[in-house]
């Protein structure tokens, strides 16, 4: 089996190719500063970059989970998510409450993909 890693950093890779499927680390915002939509925003543009050199994008993505630091933070990320979701394409999602590494993180988002053929 061939496995590609992409977007490797020293504990992790930002995403990885195997067996048929492209696999997204949890991803969180590049800027902090940022409100709940801003840094959804963020890690949504992220996501796409890590498809587009897995060789796929947002309409193959199966399954999503999104981790909120606050859960009454979910329509602020929604309105970033809505703005983003191809409606023809919907992945399965899970949105749930759990504490960050980073206080300043207020959403992370994992999720798995189709890989290219």
């Amino acid at each position: 089996m061939t496995i590609r890693r992409i977007a490797e950093e020293s504990r992790l890779s930002g995403a990885v190719v195997a067996g048929g499927f492209v696999w997204l680390a949890g991803q969180v915002a590049d800027d902090a500063t940022l409100d709940t939509e801003g840094q959804t925003a963020d890690i949504l543009r992220q996501i796409d970059a890590l498809l587009a050199e897995a060789g796929t994008d947002k309409r193959a993505l199966l399954s999503v989970t999104v981790v909120l630091a606050d859960i009454a933070d979910a329509p602020a990320m929604n309105r970033a998510w809505d703005a983003w979701l191809d409606p023809a394409h919907k992945p399965a999602r899970m949105t749930i409450e759990a504490p960050l590494v980073d206080p300043d993180w207020k959403v992370e988002i994992t999720g798995v993909a189709l890989a290219p053929r």
